[in-house]
This record gives structure tokens, C-alpha cells and sequence, in this order.
């Protein structure tokens, strides 16, 4: 299993390239931020400060959008830190929910969003692709490559991840729904004709280690806010007892009364008052090592193959230092 770091890009950029430094000396093989360009600084200018002092890790957005840069402009992004540091780039996608919301817009529909990761990973691996009408290809990328992973949770989200994207990302680190989930970009992946195996599996979710559930609960019960807003708008599109959207994955939002971006992705957030301690213990990762080593071995049989921590919270360091220690030994690769 390959293990992935998720920050923020809050300033100063020098704390956060420091981090990515630390998980790299750690033993992760990936760098992951947030990307929302009103609520924290610009990730691609700090990505080229993480490759420039880094030697292996691979950098991408956790996620990206096709809507608030245009696609020619996010492949030549891609493809110059490529062609810096060697292939050292992943793009994770998705329809744009803060980036988008933030800016006064809705985010992107699946149909834009299908068409952008064939766009942008053509283009990023010097390929012609057509955007807007307009055939365009980038004439000095050489051996380029792009991986897209897309970030999914409904029925529809699922089978697109499993029709176009080289990836999927889930954000939560439930088994159950990773099971679910898993299965059904699967098989998408084979009903379009691809091979299942070869889409990689992305579980991203707070981790905190140490003995103190209370603690750690209250400092990643963000997370399950930041869940619920996906969730909500899926139970506006499906209804809450469809049948296409598992109720183990619904049921919590009932309480909730709506959600304040200015707090995204933070330990506090105050809109997450509605997410029960119950719900914290079965998206996010707590406890000591020997917690962590369960769930992810129970992970890894379901066919995840990285976990990317979500590092928002009071022991950024500690948590790092810790899996490197003990949890990245017993099961990475």
C-alpha cells in the first residue's frame, strides 16, 4: 500500500513544503493538497517548491476542477513541472465543490468534467485533444505522463471514475462504503471495456494517532461536515431512499443545517456540530498505531491501494512521525 499526505495550502508556503519534505523522509510516496483558490494560496507554486526539494514524491490536487482554470492552462501546468522534475505529477479531479462554491458558482456538471480528464490528460502527455472546437496540442511536452484520478461518491460520479479516470479517489475511510463503492467503479471500469484492476484506489481520510478518542474525534470531526455537504447535494439529486446511494452513507446529514466554507477542511469547523462521534470513528482513522494497521489491512484486502492522510489538525508532525515509524513499516511498500 502506498501512503499519500493531504495539507492545506495555508500560508506561509515554507510550512507546507517543509511538511511534504517530512512525509517524503517518512516513507509517503505522494504530496496531496487541497485546491480552492479563494480559501487557500495557489498550489501549483508550491508544488514546484515541493519537487525542488524532494527527490521521489509525487504531487497532485485533492482536488482540482475543470472549472476555475481552463483545461489547455491545468495541462501546461502539469506538463512544465513534468517536464522540471520528471513526471512527478498526478491530477485529482472532481466537479468542484469549495473552488467552485466560494467563486459564486455551481460546480461542474459529470458530463464537463468526463471530457476534461480525457482533455487534460492528452494534452498533458502531448497529445492533440479538442477544447471549445479548438483542436490544441502542446508542441514541446516530450515522454509526458498524467495520471487523473477522480474524486466520487453517487452512483453516476462512481461509474464515470470507472469508465475514464486512472484513479479513484475516496474521501472517507469506511470499509463498508469503500466496499460498495469500490465494486461499483469496478464495474463500470469493465462494462466500458477496461481492465478494473488497473484503476488505482485512492481512500483519503483524516488520521490521528494517540490514546485520546476524545481528542481526536474533536479535532477530525470536521471531516464528516466536509463528507455531509457531498452527501447532501447526492440526497438532492437521488432522494434520501433511492436505493442508489447506501443509507450507511446518508442517514447522518438529517441534522444538518447547512455549512460555512470559511471553515473548510479545519479542526473547530462549526458546522459540524450535526456529525456524531460514531460517524468521526467510521470515516476518519484514530487511536493507536495498532488501530490504524487494522483498518488498513482491512482497507488494503478490499483493494485500496493508498491512503492519503488528511494532516488538519493539532498534531501535524506527530501523526507524520508516527506513521513513519510504525504504520508505513507494517504496510507500505
Amino acid at each position: 500500500m502506498d501512503f499519500g499526505l493531504v495539507l492545506q495550502t495555508d500560508p506561509p508556503g515554507s510550512a507546507v513544503v517543509g511538511l511534504m519534505r517530512r512525509a517524503e523522509r517518512n516513507g509517503f510516496r505522494y504530496g496531496w493538497t487541497f485546491d480552492s483558490a479563494v480559501l487557500w494560496q495557489e498550489p501549483f507554486v508550491i508544488y514546484s517548491r515541493i519537487l525542488e526539494h524532494t527527490s521521489k514524491l509525487i504531487v497532485g490536487p485533492m482536488v482540482t476542477n475543470p472549472g476555475t482554470r481552463t483545461w489547455e492552462v491545468t495541462a501546461s501546468t502539469f506538463a512544465t513541472l513534468n517536464d522540471m522534475y520528471g513526471n512527478r505529477t498526478v491530477c485529482g479531479i472532481g466537479r468542484g465543490d469549495s473552488a467552485m462554491r466560494v467563486a459564486g458558482r455551481k460546480p461542474n456538471t459529470l458530463a464537463r468534467l468526463g471530457e476534461a480528464i480525457g482533455v487534460i490528460r492528452d494534452l498533458a502527455e502531448g497529445r492533440e485533444a479538442v477544447v471549445d472546437g479548438q483542436p490544441l496540442r502542446l508542441p514541446w511536452v516530450r515522454d509526458g505522463r498524467l495520471p487523473v484520478w477522480m474524486a466520487a461518491y453517487g452512483p453516476k460520479a462512481l461509474a464515470l471514475a470507472g469508465q475514464k479516470a486512472d484513479g479513484f479517489i475516496l474521501q472517507l475511510a469506511d470499509p463498508f462504503l469503500t466496499e460498495w463503492m469500490i465494486k461499483a467503479v469496478r464495474k463500470a471500469a469493465e462494462e466500458a471495456g477496461r481492465d478494473p484492476a488497473a484503476v488505482t484506489i485512492c481512500v483519503a481520510a483524516p488520521a490521528y494517532v494517540g490514546d485520546d478518542l476524545a481528542h481526536a474525534r474533536d479535532q477530525c470531526r470536521w471531516f464528516g461536515g466536509m463528507v455531509g455537504n457531498h452527501v447532501a447535494d447526492l440526497v438532492s439529486r437521488y432522494g434520501e431512499h433511492s436505493g442508489l446511494v447506501p443509507e450507511a452513507l446518508t442517514a447522518y446529514i438529517k441534522a444538518r443545517q447547512g455549512y460555512d466554507y470559511s471553515h473548510h477542511g479545519r479542526a473547530g469547523n462549526p458546522s459540524t456540530d450535526f456529525v456524531p462521534d460514531e460517524i468521526v470513528d467510521r470515516f476518519c482513522l484514530l487511536g493507536p498505531p495498532s488501530a490504524h494497521i487494522t483498518r488498513l489491512e482491512a482497507l488494503r484486502d478490499l483493494g485500496v491501494d493508498q491512503f492519503a492522510v488528511y494532516d488538519m489538525h493539532d498534531a501535524k508532525e506527530a501523526t507524520i512521525d508516527a506513521y513513519g515509524a510504525e504504520i508505513i513499516p507494517a504496510l507500505g511498500r
